[in-house]
């Protein structure tokens, strides 16, 4: 089994509203390589940051690493429109990192970036795969895609707040610009993906396109930004078995319905609760108070954990936060919850 990262930037999670209030343009780039790092070494190597929200909740890499420390899985980084380099090992798909979605053009090489997942994707070695991501902004550009496709979905957030008025007015100004307007791009998902999107939907997509068809078992690890991704997949023709991994966290936000979207988009959802109300570090209690909720693949990682490991686990992760700076206390209390990584699922 193996998991695999797209780790990738776009524009989009630079918009005023959407990204933290106190992230700056240079803490955004970083985070998607220092997440890399995290979960291929525990922590960040070359990256000068280490992605952590003002009251202390961790980046989901933490997480992730825990439990690929406790439960062991291979890991693979894929390249996915990085604006700044990271020395975690790498599957370059030469992608750049996407544009704003209120251009008229996002992504560009949607096809290419996709095209080339997928030949790696097809002769991937193993049986069975978790597919993650790692991109600031994520979630607007899910909004995107989804709405491009006549197929507009529920999307988390990692604030307790979930701005959803002011993402839906962005993706309208983008369909806009794109000269688009809700399900224009039905039956066409790179079209979508290159007008509203981000290049890790389309590497995630190409990926878990290419495995399918070489017989791969694959699981989509994450919260709505991969049931974007699913429903590029089915617009796409792809009708292989999908399963969607993903924590209680974002199966309990009211923004979401996982329900409507298994049935919609056929996936076979599984949500792990993780206990984190057992513990009192910060890395887990903010978790309660709602924020990040998903990604870096953390429900993928979290479902491989069998119930009487789960304890190690959130041992595991209070040591990989102690390693990452990550001592423990609240640092802030902000009613947004506002964090480093932008309005992701994942902080």
């Amino acid at each position: 089994m193996r998991l695999l990262l797209a780790a990738g930037s776009t524009e989009t999670g630079l918009i005023d509203g959407l990204s933290a209030a106190g992230a700056s343009a240079t803490v955004m780039g970083y985070t998607p390589s220092a997440d890399a790092e995290i979960l291929v070494y525990g922590r960040p190597t070359a990256a000068p940051v280490t992605p952590v929200s003002p009251t202390g909740c961790p980046t989901p890499a933490a997480i992730t690493r825990a439990v690929r420390e406790v439960v062991g899985f291979d890991a693979t980084v894929l390249k996915a429109g990085l604006s700044e380099s990271t020395a975690a090992p790498t599957v370059d798909l030469a992608a750049d990192p996407g544009a704003d979605v209120r251009e008229a053009v996002a992504v560009p090489d949607a096809v290419g970036i996709y095209d080339r997942a997928r030949q790696f994707g097809a002769t991937l070695p193993d049986d069975r795969v978790l597919i993650g991501e790692t991109i600031p902004g994520g979630t607007t550009t899910a909004l995107g895609v989804a709405t491009a496709l006549g197929a507009p979905i529920g999307v988390s957030s990692s604030l307790p707040r979930n701005p959803l008025e002011r993402k839906r007015a962005v993706v309208e100004t983008g369909l806009a610009a794109s000269d688009l307007v809700p399900g224009d791009c039905a039956g066409d998902p790179l079209a979508a993906i290159r007008a509203v999107g981000d290049p890790v939907q389309a590497a995630v997509a190409g990926v878990a396109a290419g495995a399918l068809e070489a017989g791969v078992d694959v699981t989509l690890a994450g919260g709505t930004q991969l049931v974007a991704v699913a429903t590029v997949l089915r617009h796409a023709g792809i009708d292989g078995p999908l399963r969607l991994a993903t924590t209680s966290f974002v199966a309990d936000d009211p923004s979401v319905d996982l329900e409507v979207a298994g049935d919609r988009f056929d996936l076979e959802v599984v949500v792990t609760d993780p206990a984190f109300e057992r513990s009192e570090h910060v890395s887990m209690t903010r978790y309660c108070a709602g924020e990040a909720k998903e990604g870096v693949a953390m429900g993928g990682a979290l479902s491989l954990v069998a119930p009487d490991e789960m304890a190690a686990v959130r041992r595991r992760i209070e040591a990989v936060c102690e390693r990452l700076g990550v001592d423990g206390e609240t640092t802030a209390e902000d009613p947004r919850s506002p964090d480093a990584r932008g309005d992701g699922d994942s902080p």
